[in-house]
């Protein structure tokens, strides 16, 4: 590209987020990378600049510095945004820049957060491409290909040992370019001004110990997963992992190790597989399925209230109790479904924004002497009109009726999608859920924000 493009501002209650919008393709991509980035000093290095320019000739792009790194807003080091929130800076900038509906490429540690976008706002992905990303990093007893649990803190110490101070990680992740005088300097000058040291170091752990696998197979864009073969850091295994589980998913295999930054090495065979794939993809068809985290309430002992108050008091009571929920689902995002007996049934696009809007509900019912239990699950749902179905509906609901009085009980994949949002949990053990196959292991909500 012949100029860098201007870097506009995009804003909201939690902070101003950078942006960029270059090129006039005939489709849109978001380019969502590793959280290390800045806007402006990435036009210095020609290698990147070449990048993007090539990106632009086939495509708008808008490309953004997530809250907390680049010319973005900060946040405290110790208390990175989550991905929802990151999701939310996404949907700030599509929208600033006028953008409705987007191919979304995932590079490296953006590809957790484009997975859980796709499957999020499946309307706003027309196609999802991901490059040396990955679902879940670490090793787990129904993950094998992950990485141990001794090797990763080994990786996110000498991640942290190396920041800002020299460019040894290229040795890992991109090979071709570690002995470069040239690209080391402007690399380590990069991850400065991309993030502090210790918000790096957090955000690295952070990553570590994220899991979206979940979320693959509530995505329905056309999608292609691109690995290179010879890769320490970013596996290709991680990559096969995500073709097998993302229906209809095309996996491409190319030789080579660099994976970041993504210019290192032979970055044209990528981009060339990026180009074919999105300018020749097929239409998305008609929603029909949507990854949302699903709430349930339920008043506690309404039937003795109402004797003992009397109806026209309970009914009093109840329409405080509709307008204080409807009015929370309302700060928090949150679709109302229906009404369940004595509760409701709502849908959030974030698992944060749920767990915290049931914990005002509480609170402030309590105010009003009546007491409720609620649960969440985070899972695929399916949509008919203004009906909602599927295993995650139920699964919610059995959730909810395991929880004591005045608190919120939720599944495992919530808890592990809030992960960064300072939300606390204390672990409730495993539960038989009433028509559900297998134990599942219960996490009780103690502390939120």
């Amino acid at each position: 590209m012949a100029d860098q493009p201007e870097t506009r501002y995009a804003s909201s209650d939690a902070g101003y987020v950078a942006f960029q919008v270059f090129g006039e393709g005939p489709i849109s991509t978001l380019f969502i990378t590793s959280w290390a980035q800045n806007l402006d000093v990435m036009w210095d290095e020609p290698g990147l600049a070449r990048y993007m320019g090539r990106l632009a000739s086939f495509s708008q792009v808008v490309c953004f510095d997530k809250r907390g790194s680049g010319v973005s807003d900060p946040v405290p080091w110790n208390t990175l945004p989550s991905l929802e929130e990151w999701m939310d800076d996404a949907r700030m900038v599509l929208d600033a820049a006028g953008v409705d509906q987007t191919a979304v490429i995932g590079d490296v540690e953006g590809g957790p957060m484009a997975i859980l976008f796709a499957a999020t706002y499946p309307e706003r992905v027309s196609a999802l491409v991901l490059v040396n990303t990955f679902a879940r990093w670490q090793r787990d007893t129904d993950y094998a290909i992950g990485m141990p649990a001794d090797t990763l803190k080994k990786l996110t110490d000498a991640y942290e040992e190396h920041w800002g101070v020299d460019a040894d990680i290229l040795e890992l992740t991109a090979p071709t370019a570690a002995r470069d005088p040239r690209f080391r300097d402007w690399y380590t000058r990069y991850q400065r001004l991309a993030m502090p040291r210790g918000a790096a170091a957090a955000g690295y752990r952070w990553v570590a110990n994220l899991d979206v696998r979940m979320a693959l197979s509530a995505i329905q864009a056309p999608t292609l997963v691109l690995t290179r073969s010879d890769a320490r850091h970013h596996r290709p295994t991680f990559g096969r992992y995500l073709a097998e589980h993302i229906s209809g998913a095309t996996y491409v295999e190319l030789p080579g190790a660099d994976t970041y930054p993504f210019q290192a090495g032979d970055a044209d065979a990528v981009l060339d597989e990026v180009e074919q794939f999105l300018t020749g993809a097929p239409a998305v068809s008609p929603v029909d399925r949507v990854l949302s985290t699903v709430l349930f309430t339920d008043i506690v002992g309404s039937t003795q209230t109402a004797a003992r108050i009397g109806d026209a008091a309970w009914i009093s009571l109840r329409q405080s109790h509709d307008d204080l929920v409807r009015e929370n689902l309302r700060k928090h995002r949150g679709r109302e479904v229906s009404q369940t007996g004595d509760g409701f049934l709502a849908l959030f696009d974030g698992p944060a924004r749920a767990v915290t809007c049931a914990a005002r509900i509480i609170e402030q019912l309590g105010e009003l002497g009546i007491e409720i239990r609620a649960g969440l699950h985070t899972g695929e749902i399916e949509l008919s009109g203004d009906q909602v179905g599927g295993l995650a509906v139920h699964l919610a609901n059995r959730v909810m009726a395991e929880a004591d009085p005045g608190t919120i009980l939720v599944s495992a994949t919530v808890k592990d999608l809030v992960l960064g949002s300072g939300i606390e949990f204390a672990d409730r053990g495993p539960h038989q859920l009433k028509g559900v196959p297998d134990l599942w292991t219960l996490f009780e909500a103690i502390r939120v924000p």
